[in-house]
């Protein structure tokens, strides 16, 4: 695939120029000396060896004194490790509740020069034009942001309602978008595996393209299911939480991509698909998949999940081809970036400490970009439009909306057990005493109610149900970010707190909020589709903290208990989920009664 967006000047263009500095006979734009350069295309450390930088692509790496005139630019790096700059090969920018803007210069700063973005979350709730304000966004960053079209518009056709719809034909377009790079997860994997003509025509509209087919194979079958998957097209997989499942997914040549969020931690068990077994490492790339703003503030982007890596047994040099070279080959891109090597785009990183991968000098396209963990660049300021920021569109609620009537004495109902730092959850069973005609909640079982209200287009739609492993003793959570279709989701012990909990959210145009006897404890506001603050970084982070604590302070002990919270409307992973039109069991791809 000819990419001929996402660097300074095409090849073809400047090809002559570069062949001539590397001969001495033009002088180069920069040139970094006597690094140690971490070379990925050969999984080696060479010592002292210079990179010649012109027209934004590499000309020369070795000995390059002589690319060096009087207005060449020069680096001093003698006791430095030099890299190609970091890929991050599946991520939800939405996710980190930051605009694509602000996401780019928190994640710039720590060596990341790509990302390969699935807008599914803002296409689930503004459409196509959501994601052209996303890349319009990114794109007055240096950051090289991807698209991925969000294939899954809904995830699960059927089983939730969204504000917006994709099918093959606008699959068809967006790949002529000079953004795109291929098709974002393909959820829908029992369409892929069962012959759905239209999940199939998604894929093929990309195969025609010649362009990159994401995956998200979430079933722990390796046998005739994933070789039919894998069959279709679908390349690289995220969902992987086991070790045979990671190494299943590589023996039959799909990418697996290990991930480590802020709340998915899976790279300590998916990274012994390599670290347990004499196999080649180059169909693994790291990922985070979604990563929160105190994550970034606290830990970094791809360089902590580097550090992760080297941490679990990895050597440094092939933790960075996971998040380089193996990434690049992932998406057809190798011949443009991924390596430090003379003809590709100069997106460059300067390491201090290679085991823990501390970044301190980052070039994209050959320019300097960040320096110490700050941007040497200014980056203009981006106004959402009007209709990206009044997006919930739904009644106010009144606390008998939450009541369950019952003509029964008592009642068992379903449940839905989260598991802590995992994206699955488990069906269990309990029974529910009925005071008044009331289903009310079991003392000390750790069960809430929750319910799910569409929010797109006043429908009047929703979903009931009861959640166990929050931990919260008292009170309401309730979040627009309710993955993928992000419909209203409230979950609580009592009615008032979680009708005022939904009120909050209505008003403001979205966001998460928790709120105990009456208070608000954690507020953050996210009027961009519901999905994304108007605040920077540091002022998104604080208030995330404090919704965190409001967390501890109600009794939950989660790690990142609102990503948790998020997915159980998603349809497309198991066991059970709760969506707008009821408890949707994806074993089975059917809607099951709340009580039995």
């Amino acid at each position: 695939m000819v990419n001929k967006y996402y660097c300074k000047k095409p090849l073809w263009e400047c090809s002559r120029t570069l062949s001539a500095v590397a001969m001495g006979r033009e002088p180069a734009d920069t040139v970094i000396l006597g690094a140690t350069l971490v070379n990925v295309c050969t999984h080696e450390l060479q010592k002292d060896i210079d990179v010649a930088i012109s027209c934004g692509r590499i000309a020369m790496v070795g000995d390059c004194k002589h690319c060096i005139g009087p207005e060449t630019k020069v680096v001093r790096a003698e006791k430095k490790y030099l890299a190609p700059a970091f890929m991050d090969g599946h991520i939800h920018i939405e996710s980190s509740m930051l605009t694509a803007g602000e996401y780019a210069k928190a994640v710039i700063c720590h060596g990341t020069s790509a990302i390969f973005m699935d807008p599914h979350e803002i296409c689930n709730v503004l459409g196509l034009d959501g994601v052209k304000c996303m890349l319009t966004d990114a794109a007055r960053t240096p950051l090289k942001a991807m698209l991925t079209t969000p294939s899954c518009v809904p995830a699960v056709p059927g089983f939730e309602d969204t504000g917006s719809e994709i099918g093959p034909s606008d699959v068809a377009d967006t790949m002529n978008w000079q953004e795109c790079v291929g098709l974002g997860e393909m959820m829908n994997f029992p369409g892929i595996i069962y012959g759905d003509e239209r999940t199939h025509a998604i894929v093929g509209e990309t195969l025609k393209a010649g362009k990159t087919v994401t995956g998200h194979y979430s079933v722990p079958e390796t046998d005739k299911g994933l070789n039919a998957y894998i069959a279709a097209g679908i390349r690289c997989c995220h969902e992987s939480t086991r070790e045979e499942d990671a190494l299943a997914k590589m023996r039959l040549g799909m990418y697996a991509q290990l991930r480590e969020g802020s709340a998915w931690h899976d790279l300590k068990e998916v990274g012994k698909a390599v670290l347990n077994h004499e196999v080649d490492s180059r169909y693994a790339c790291l990922i985070s998949d979604d990563t929160h703003p105190h994550t970034l503030i606290e830990k970094g982007h791809l360089d902590h999940i580097v550090r992760r890596a080297i941490e679990e047994g990895f050597d440094p040099v092939t933790a960075i081809q996971m998040v380089t070279i193996n990434t690049a080959q992932c998406y057809h891109l190798d011949h443009e970036m991924g390596s430090v090597a003379p003809s590709k785009c100069a997106d460059l990183v300067l390491i201090d400490d290679l085991n823990n991968c501390h970044v301190t000098d980052v070039w994209i396209d050959g320019e300097k970009v960040a320096e110490n963990g700050k941007l040497v660049i200014d980056i203009k300021n981006y106004e959402y439009p009007e209709s990206a920021t009044h997006s919930v569109r739904i009644t106010l609620k009144k606390p008998s909306d939450f009541i369950i009537k019952t003509d029964k004495k008592t009642v068992k109902a379903r449940v839905i057990e989260v598991t802590p730092a995992r994206t699955s959850t488990t069906e269990r069973f309990a029974e529910m005493p009925v005071i008044n005609g009331e289903v009310v909640l079991p003392e000390g079982e750790d069960i809430l109610k929750a319910f799910v209200f569409e929010r797109h287009k006043n429908t009047g739609k929703s979903g009931y149900g009861f959640i166990k492993g929050f931990g919260i003793k008292k009170g309401a959570l309730a979040q627009t970010v309710a993955h993928d279709a992000h419909n209203l989701l409230v979950v609580g012990t009592n009615e008032n707190d979680m009708a005022i909990a939904a009120n909050t959210l209505i008003k403001q145009g979205g966001g998460l909020v928790a709120v105990r006897d009456g208070e608000i404890l954690g507020n953050v506001a996210l009027p961009i589709a519901g999905l994304m603050s108007d605040r920077s970084l540091v002022e998104t982070s604080a208030q995330v903290e404090k919704l965190e604590e409001a967390w501890k302070k109600m009794g939950c002990a989660l790690p990142s208990p609102f990503m948790t919270m998020s997915i159980i409307p998603l349809a497309c992973l198991p066991e059970l989920r709760l969506t707008d039109r009821g408890i949707v069991d994806c074993r089975t791809f059917t809607i099951v009664p709340p009580i039995l």
